[in-house]
């Protein structure tokens, strides 16, 4: 692990305790938690995106308000449900954010997770698809998207402004914003088609798998598939590789109040989710030094090179901030974190060891 960030699900409502009654306060203590966050030397601030729910949906201006008011700090997505997204617009809107934030994003994409709605994406107009999880047009929808921010004249120009057979490609365009494109995966054979893309890797805590391995240990696996595919494939980059966890450093009265019940309830899952048997990864929360013992035995996290914590939205920003101060001081420094102060985050090369099949436990 050389980098930190935190992954908001930027949940909202007008009930008891919650510090973010409204889409507003919201939206504007992102920001906030944002610019506090760039100035502990946090990594990155990145945002969950959902559909018909109170969390935070329409992720560009949110990030690019918060690419503005900071100096150092990556933002993005963690991630962007493609079912739900003109490719072409997308890639006009990412071009820009790329731009304004001088290369600091991480835009995670992929075919998203289950939503409130019933194939909600068909209300907004994207239908047509033959799989009752819409993973079909987000695939089509990616490829459009890349060709884009590649360049490729995707629309027929006006023969009498631009001349006879000649395609448009859209514009602005970022040069670099292809390298700041991950696919966010959940399953080992999504990982290893990412790699063959050459795109980076975003997973997070779960995974839509159970092969009675550990969870991290199932992750750690899917990130070395993901590595040997990049490599195999002829790319010959240094893919960044993020995972995500749920962890709180217990240093004071209100952590313990908080999430000290998480310590005695230390396991990963198993569930189903959209139909298929996943395992959960658990929470951590414990004091510093045992988190630091903890997250080294973490396979996964240590084979990555930036580690999402999710933070809890609705405490504020003075909480957040110190839970990201919390384990900026007493914990990441153990786990190889270099602060932002020292430049942006570096991918490892794509050599990876050969991927281990852990038995059933």
């Amino acid at each position: 692990m050389k980098a930190f960030g935190f992954l908001s699900f930027g949940h909202y409502a007008p009930v008891p305790g919650s510090g973010t009654r409204t889409a507003g306060d919201m939206l504007h203590q992102s920001i906030d938690l944002a610019v506090g966050a760039d100035e502990l030397g946090v990594n990155g601030a990145y945002m969950r995106v959902h559909h018909f729910a109170r969390q935070s949906a329409s992720p560009m201006p949110l990030l690019a308000a918060m690419a503005a008011k900071t100096e150092r700090i990556e933002v993005g997505t963690g991630v962007i449900d493609m079912r739900y997204e003109n490719p072409l617009q997308f890639a006009e809107e990412a071009a820009a954010l790329d731009l304004i934030a001088r290369g600091r994003i991480a835009l995670g994409v992929s075919r998203g997770s289950p939503e409130t709605a019933l194939r909600g994406y068909e209300a907004f107009g994207y239908t047509g698809s033959e799989d009752p999880r819409g993973a079909d047009i987000a695939r089509d929808k990616f490829e459009l998207f890349l060709e884009a921010i590649d360049g490729a004249g995707v629309a027929p120009g006006d023969p009498q402004q631009v001349g006879e057979g000649r395609y448009l490609a859209i514009e602005p365009r970022s040069e670099t914003l292809r390298e700041h494109i991950w696919w966010g995966s959940g399953s080992r054979a999504t990982a290893e088609e990412t790699g063959r893309k050459g795109l980076n890797l975003m997973s997070s805590t779960l995974l839509t798998e159970a092969t009675g391995a550990e969870f991290h240990q199932l992750q750690r696996e899917q990130i070395d598939l993901y590595r040997a595919a990049y490599e195999d494939a002829g790319h010959t980059g240094t893919p960044r590789v993020s995972v995500s966890r749920s962890v709180f450093p217990l240093v004071s009265d209100k952590d313990r109040a908080y999430f000290g019940l998480r310590s005695a309830e230390n396991g990963d899952q198993i569930g189903i989710i959209d139909g298929m048997r996943s395992t959960f990864g658990k929470t951590y929360a414990a004091e510093p030094d045992v988190l630091v013992r903890q997250l080294l035995a973490d396979e996964a996290v240590m084979a990555a090179d930036t580690l999402m914590l999710t933070i809890p939205t609705q405490l504020g920003v003075d909480y957040n901030l110190h839970v990201l101060e919390s384990f900026a001081k007493y914990v990441a420094p153990e786990l190889g974190w270099k602060p932002n102060t020292e430049g942006p985050v570096q991918g490892d090369a794509a050599e990876a060891e050969a991927p281990t099949a852990h038995p059933m436990q």
